[in-house]
């Protein structure tokens, strides 16, 4: 490949709020997030929660000059909300959608409709190729409930193995998204010891924005103070993640975040803060076999703490199939007393042709409403047991591919033998 110059890249992230009737003040918030983007000098511009079309028609209108090439990524039933704008072509697209992503009918958590997925396009910047990722996963609603606990992990595992199975032949890494996860959560540390991404908030020594890096705050007027309670400096759920390769070296220079308000402006561009990052990338002499052992031996220190990450995940998802397995029985003997009801209604209506009176000896109003009961019942039951049937043998299938990762991982440890402890 042919050597490049350093290579300087601007990133940008948010979560943009943008549900149509029900998030507050959409037109005047996109239309700001337009302005700040078209006076910033941005590369790469990673939006999530972009649920309208014309919302994006709007800002690709908008962007046309400064950021040309432009992808949404549709899934679901309202959509994935995903959109990346870009200075450089886009040599390749591609979404991938989870296969376990919340419940239908908790139709106010939203997050089946929108059929949450990771997006990833391939750029050429400079003669460096990198690949890009964006996602948004499934919402916590409640940290000491956390119902949907097992699905973002399970959301964790597959773009794990996305982004690895994806990235090989790339130069450069990026991943940038609302992962409705906490630094010190699992699902951060299954992606960040998995994949070998670097969290942008600990690879700079330039910082400007809220405390801790928070993307989530009481001082934003959009956001729910019930949450933050226990957070009285907010939390950080938002992140841009990277990664070079053995012939490029990168390090994120610089890494800031908005602070709840906009100078001059009513209110914030969004309830989450957004994100921007300038990462250097440099062209660097491949590594000799060496100096790669030497790495893999200062890695393998690592990967018993990867293996115990990797079980702490393949527990929670095996919580999460228990879970499911029940919902699932509890749908097939519903399922089944919808069935017994509508054959003791059949045998009812077979009763005037067997008895001797002609009379009709069960009131018609009743026997049609019972009968729409029964057969209403059998129905509702029969798509649960279907839905559930799925989500069981998704996670069974995450909770195997766990397992055979651990194996992996084990034997790594025992072929470098005891010195790598």
């Amino acid at each position: 490949m042919a050597t490049t110059q350093d290579v300087r890249l601007r990133v940008f992230s948010l979560n943009c709020w943008g549900v149509r009737y029900l998030s507050q003040h959409c037109t005047p918030r996109y239309q700001m997030i337009a302005d700040l983007l078209k006076e910033e000098d941005f590369d790469l511009i990673l939006l999530q929660e972009v649920y309208s079309e014309k919302d994006y028609l709007f800002l690709k209108r908008a962007l046309s000059h400064c950021n040309p090439h432009s992808h949404y990524f549709k899934s679901g039933v309202i959509g994935s909300g995903l959109a990346l704008f870009s200075k450089h072509k886009l040599l390749d697209v591609f979404l991938y959608r989870y296969s376990v992503n919340g419940f239908p009918y908790k139709a106010f958590h939203g997050d089946w409709y929108a059929g949450k997925a990771v997006g990833m396009v391939v750029v050429n910047i400079g003669g460096m190729i990198a690949h890009v990722y964006i996602t948004h996963l499934h919402a916590e609603y409640s940290r000491e409930k956390d119902a949907y606990l097992p699905h973002r992990v399970a959301q964790t595992w597959e773009l794990v193995q996305f982004v690895r199975l994806t990235s090989a032949a790339a130069d450069l890494v990026i991943l940038g998204g609302d992962l409705n996860m906490h630094p010190s959560d699992l699902g951060i540390r299954l992606l960040r010891g998995y994949t070998g991404l670097v969290d942008c908030y600990h690879a700079t020594q330039n910082f400007q924005g809220c405390p801790d890096g928070a993307t989530y705050i009481p001082q934003n007027p959009f956001t729910s103070k019930g949450e933050l309670e226990t957070f009285p400096n907010g939390i950080r759920i938002d992140y841009i993640l990277f990664k070079g390769s053995a012939t490029l070296a990168a390090k994120c220079d610089s890494f800031s975040t908005t602070m709840g308000h906009v100078p001059g402006q009513p209110f914030p561009y969004s309830d989450h803060e957004a994100l921007s990052v300038m990462l250097l990338a440099q062209r660097q002499q491949k590594k000799q076999e060496e100096e790669e052992e030497e790495e893999a031996m200062a890695s393998s220190e690592l990967l018993a703490n990867l293996i115990d990450t990797v079980n702490e995940a393949r527990t929670e998802v095996k919580v999460g199939l228990h879970h499911m397995e029940g919902m699932r029985h509890t749908a097939m003997r519903m399922g089944i007393m919808g069935l017994a009801l509508l054959l003791l209604e059949m045998l009812i209506a077979l009763v005037p042709w067997l008895a001797v009176s002609t009379e009709q000896g069960f009131p018609r109003a009743t026997f049609y409403l019972l009968g729409s009961l029964s057969l209403v019942t059998l129905v509702l039951t029969g798509v649960l047991y279907i839905f559930y049937s799925t989500q069981v043998k998704a996670l069974h299938s995450t909770e195997e591919q766990m397992r055979l990762a651990v194996l992996r991982l084990q034997e790594q440890v025992t072929s470098r033998g005891p010195h790598s402890r």
